[in-house]
């Protein structure tokens, strides 16, 4: 009876077929294992301005002696801030100096955040979400990713030869209400068109600041209210306790 049972089992267990997917890669995390190139390397000079060493002073004074390795994040930051978008391994190694920590424990923080760029990446650092919400709000991902392409000629991962544009796709970016957005380098672009799209690529490749925020033309919102205004709590809270009794 029980090698019956474990003949169905096993069955069972050989019919199911599991797949997993990932999305690609993020420009800054081909691999976890650093390999030296001309332009990432230990010897890769790398210094905070005479400005941030101040900036990092401060954010260091923050925290109670002891716990310096806590600013590690916001040093990272600073230095890849500094250096164009990317953050050499000469860089880590000046966070560890700074901070007193083995070069080992700035390495795991670097290669787990996807917001550090280990290699270099171009000016301009597009992030498109791909994601269910942005894969089905509004026009989808999946156009605006089209149009990118495109517009850039180049694929996810890939660097205009100019060095002017980076293309990754990246996980949920926290404004899906806005769907579909991008991030570009520190801003955030929502409710895109095909349209809205082109016209930000082509007037960042003109040297012009396009404006961050919803592109949702005349109905343009702030944030992530209604496009047609607010239905529900238009009006300020009436009484004390916001209508509860104040006897109670």
């Amino acid at each position: 009876m029980l090698s019956s049972f474990y003949r169905a089992v096993a069955s069972a267990a050989k019919q199911q077929v599991r797949t997993i997917s990932c999305s690609a890669r993020v420009a800054g995390g081909h691999s976890f294992v650093h390999r030296d190139t001309p332009d990432n390397n230990p010897d890769t000079p790398f210094e905070f301005t005479p400005e941030n060493l101040k900036r990092c002073e401060t954010i260091i004074a923050n925290y109670p002696k002891g716990h310096e390795a806590a600013a590690c994040i916001p040093l990272l930051d600073l230095a890849q801030r500094q250096n164009n978008n990317w953050l050499p391994i000469s860089a880590m190694h000046k966070v560890s100096e700074m901070l007193k920590m083995p070069r080992m424990r700035v390495y795991e923080v670097a290669t787990f955040y996807t917001m550090f760029n280990r290699q270099p990446v171009g000016k301009y650092f597009v992030q498109i979400c791909t994601t269910t919400p942005c894969m089905l709000g509004g026009v989808g991902s999946d156009v605006i990713l089209d149009e990118i392409r495109e517009n850039l000629g180049i694929d996810i991962g890939g660097t205009t030869e100019d060095k002017m544009f980076t293309l990754a796709e990246v996980e949920c970016l926290g404004a899906c209400v806005n769907a579909p957005m991008v991030q570009i380098n520190d801003d955030y672009y929502e409710d895109l068109t095909v349209a809205d799209m082109k016209r930000i690529l082509n007037e960042l490749k003109q040297g012009k600041k396009p404006k961050a925020g919803p592109q949702s033309g005349q109905n343009h919102r702030f944030a992530s209210e209604p496009k047609t205004g607010l239905t529900a709590l238009s009006e300020p809270p009436t009484g004390p306790g916001f209508g509860v009794r104040a006897d109670l």
